[in-house]
């Protein structure tokens, strides 16, 4: 074993640049479990206890409860989880992980109804949460909320494209100067997919895309952005915005549910926009797998690009992990790689991010200055940068590492 190696992949504090927070104590079982180690829905769930990311996870968690013998399965660990007491369960599984802030998108559908403030995850942390805000979720919001207080006097459509277009604005700006905000995220991809057009939309395209959404709010009550042209121009304001204040704006890529085209995952698809914005910071993120290597690509040959190597932990098998890290490292320069759990509901999914993470980067980093490609010292900084330094510099936390965060544990 590297002894400087291994104290920094299993003890340096972590920023988690990308999560969703927790479930509050009376929804904890809200939510289908095997939603911990899966990006499946409905009956595709019924597989994932067949996967090696499930055994894994089963094992993992297993240990951590007390379970030995035939308890120490995936059923055995949903049964034992129910009989902690909530706070006494959030406790087990945060106090390992060294994690000492967290960057939370607070716009994942069933936040607002069943989980906890950002805030009240500082217990766990060394420094206060912070937020992300995703703009096709605000975009939304705005909407609705124009068109319930006209419901009586339904404005004219380019009057209410004026409307929603300040007030998205405003909205984006006030987060530019908000100092708990420190950065937008755009989940394009699972709407209308990653080849964002840095061309102009005509006000014809917005306008129809309006009207359509606007509809589907008189049919369902409910607004999803789905329409490419608005979500394009929506996508391309906050670029702009997020240029000029130098907050990141993080997309989603790969890896996600099957609201996802998978073809239009790849950020492949944004060398376009990214070329159009050269002085926002474009953050990449869950290791756009399974295209971790056209994410690379990008990392190294844009200045303001960057890459997050989270969700595949605990998503995919350990072998996996290992490959998807050593993808990473072939291109992606050092100082430009990040680390999220993506974790979201309960909190054995932030402990079994961070304990499959810290494995895997000891192990192939240690591979890396076994076969001397890089020293030992080399090894750590590489360690010291993705888990926290780079997140730390471009999300312009101003934070020292407690380097103790973890000295009981170790």
């Amino acid at each position: 074993m590297y002894r400087e190696l291994a104290k920094a992949a299993f003890g340096y504090p972590i920023i988690d640049n990308h999560a969703h927070p927790f479930l509050k104590s009376k929804h904890r079982d809200s939510v289908r479990y095997e939603v911990l180690i899966s990006e499946a829905h409905g009956d595709a769930l019924d597989d994932t206890v067949h996967t090696l990311p499930c055994l894994r996870a089963a094992a993992q968690l297993s240990q951590l409860f007390g379970l030995t013998g035939d308890d120490a399965t995936w059923e055995g660990v949903k049964k034992k989880r129910l009989e902690f007491d909530y706070a006494e369960l959030c406790k087990l599984c945060m106090e390992p992980t060294g994690i000492q802030c967290i960057l939370f998108d607070d716009g994942l559908g069933g936040i607002a109804e069943m989980a906890e403030d950002l805030n009240w995850h500082d217990q766990y942390t060394g420094n206060p949460s912070k937020r992300i805000v995703r703009l096709e979720v605000e975009g939304q919001n705005i909407l609705q909320d124009i068109l319930v207080a006209n419901d009586d006097s339904p404005l004219s459509i380019d009057s209410l494209w004026g409307e929603f277009l300040k007030e998205f604005t405003t909205c984006m700006n006030d987060a530019a100067v908000d100092d708990r905000v420190v950065g937008y995220k755009s989940v394009a991809c699972y709407r209308t997919g990653l080849d964002v057009d840095p061309a102009p939309c005509s006000a014809d395209e917005l306008f129809k895309c309006l009207a359509s959404a606007s509809q589907q709010f008189k049919e369902k009550g409910s607004i999803r952005f789905e329409h490419k042209a608005l979500n394009d121009h929506l996508v391309k304001i906050v670029l702009d915005i997020a240029g000029k204040c130098k907050k990141p704006i993080q997309f989603h890529t790969g890896l996600g549910d099957n609201e996802i085209t998978l073809t239009k995952s790849s950020p492949a698809h944004m060398q376009p926009i990214i070329k159009a914005f050269p002085d926002t910071i474009f953050v990449l993120l869950h290791s756009s797998y399974p295209y971790t290597r056209d994410a690379g690509y990008l990392t190294s040959v844009y200045k303001n690009v960057y890459l997050d190597f989270g969700e595949i932990f605990p998503f995919i098998s350990a072998d996996a992990q290992r490959t998807v890290v050593r993808q990473v490292l072939e291109l992606a320069p050092t100082n430009k790689i990040l680390w999220s759990t993506d974790a979201a509901w309960w909190p054995e999914r932030f402990y079994l991010a961070t304990a499959q993470a810290r494995e895997v980067i000891y192990e192939v980093l240690a591979g890396f200055v076994g076969k001397r490609d890089l020293t030992e010292h080399q090894a750590v900084s590489i360690v010291k940068m993705a888990f926290f330094e780079n997140a730390n510099r471009i999300y312009m936390l101003g934070l020292q590492p407690n380097v103790n965060i973890l000295s009981p544990h170790l």
